[in-house]
């Protein structure tokens, strides 16, 4: 083991649901070598459903990504397990995987991070997620403590190209079929999107726009992050240019997307969440859809108008997974751009939601905008997610806490963070999972009521900023 891995480092690179890091200061082939390993021996620990016979790795188009996967998989196979290489692939092809062949894998991303990063997403047979309470943990512990030697045989590589038959999947569950032809602008941002919506999209009555499909995990042209309002600028130019009926945006790794309408205006990820809940209610009557805790009022209201069940969750994917789960839920949405189906394990598919929500524009008539298709589902004001790096993050939501209880009929929930709600509107304040700052959303029905209750919470916050 070498001597450079201490605790604090890999704290820093084994966050709460991935692993991901600088290369090669924080992440090295070494490192990536003793995670395969280590990845190997939890899932045995764990007696993981499914085994752990194979695993399969894919990776985007990062430079820095096809040494790393090597080291991993020879990692992977001295335990005595088989690798199967998918190659290049979107972060839901490598889940796709998974669920189709019910073996682990890992995906090789560092999905919207700047150039210079790299990481792992770690996933269980069947899609399952991989984060701190469900193996990385253990593994944390055996790359730092020394991992089990193997005696046995060393597992065997082969590959396989799995794209061709993900793309048949989605296009089994959402039918494009009787779509009108519509003109899309797709800005991949550089990165997977650019290797998977050519493949998607090459059989459909839609007129594709490319932007930046060059792969190239050095991102010329802008972050492949497409929540941060920059890096959405150029695409809301190209569809006002292209005079486009939508604008879809993927992140780096592809398995989030976010939608720009014919206006150039930029939809709130609450709003295809709801829209996305319709069309699966319309689906399975009854059915239950899970929301996370700063998605909009509107999420819950128009499953309920649907007739279908909202539950609410903590933030973060391992989290909403798991809930759907447990419940059977047929879709979740979150306010970060992922989107979740049961019919594609549990897991978030950029693309499948991409899918749903051409296929709703497409079934519209042909004078039907999409600005109004969407404005039945876009009925509240959002603050959008203010971070500020506070000296004690207790204390500080404490304050916060003794400000909304003094307010007559404000009811206050701890579920992830802590909420503060009255009749037209809410405040959420949480913290970091990994640093001393407290994150806060605020949400109304008037865009007043939502600055008044924001810039309330952000005074007493800002006060103990660092």
């Amino acid at each position: 083991m070498s001597k450079e891995i201490t605790l604090a480092r890999l704290q820093t690179l084994i966050k709460a649901y991935d692993v991901r890091g600088i290369v090669p200061q924080e992440f090295d082939e070494n490192i990536s070598n003793l995670i395969g390993q280590a990845f190997v021996v939890a899932l045995k620990l764990r007696k993981i459903d499914g085994g752990c016979g194979q695993v399969v790795i894919a990776h985007d188009m990062r430079p820095s990504g096809p040494l790393l996967v090597e080291s991993f998989a020879r990692g992977v196979r001295k335990q005595g397990v088989d690798v199967l290489h998918m190659g290049l692939a979107s972060t839901d092809g490598l889940y796709f995987a998974t669920g189709l062949l019910n073996i682990a894998g890992a995906m090789f991303t560092a999905s919207h991070n700047p150039a210079e990063y790299n990481g792992i997403k770690l996933a269980k047979p069947g899609a399952a997620p991989v984060g701190q309470d469900s193996g990385l943990k253990e593994i944390t512990s055996l790359v730092l403590n020394g991992i089990p030697e193997f005696n046995g045989e060393e597992g065997k590589e082969t590959s396989r190209d799995l794209n061709s038959e993900y793309v048949k999947y989605l296009h089994s569950l959402v039918d494009l079929k009787s779509a009108r032809k519509l003109k899309v602008v797709i800005d991949a941002g550089n990165g997977m999107g650019g290797f998977s919506v050519p493949k998607v999209f090459n059989d459909s009555n839609f007129e594709i726009v490319p932007m930046y499909f060059e792969l190239d995990g050095s991102f010329p042209n802008h972050e492949a992050n497409p929540i941060e309002p920059a890096n959405l600028v150029d695409l809301q130019k190209r569809v006002l240019v292209e005079k486009a009926d939508i604008g879809i945006a993927f992140d780096g790794d592809a398995d989030r997307a976010f939608f720009i309408d014919e206006q150039g205006q930029s939809i709130t990820p609450s709003a295809i969440t709801a829209l996305i809940a319709k069309r699966e209610l319309k689906r399975e009557s009854g059915a239950t859809i899970i929301h996370n805790l700063i998605t909009s009022r509107s999420v819950a209201e128009v499953v309920q108008e649907n007739g279908g069940k909202a539950i609410k969750t903590r933030v973060g994917h391992s989290f909403i997974k798991q809930v759907m789960k447990d419940t059977n839920a047929i879709f979740g949405g979150e306010h970060s751009g992922h989107f979740y189906f049961r019919d594609f394990w549990f897991a978030d598919s950029g693309m499948l939601a991409a899918l749903h929500v051409l296929a709703a524009l497409g079934e519209t008539s042909s004078d039907t905008s999409f600005s109004s298709l969407i404005k039945e589902f876009d009925r509240y004001v959002a603050s959008g997610e203010i971070n500020t790096r506070v000296k004690d993050v207790a204390a500080t939501s404490k304050k916060v806490k003794e400000h909304f209880a003094g307010i007559e009929g404000v009811q206050i929930d701890d579920l992830d963070g802590l909420t503060f709600a009255s009749g037209t509107w809410w405040v959420n304040i949480r913290p970091s999972n990994t640093e001393p700052l407290l994150r806060l959303n605020a949400e109304a029905r008037e865009r007043a009521t939502m600055e008044k209750v924001r810039d309330e919470a952000l005074a007493i916050i800002r006060k103990d900023a660092q």
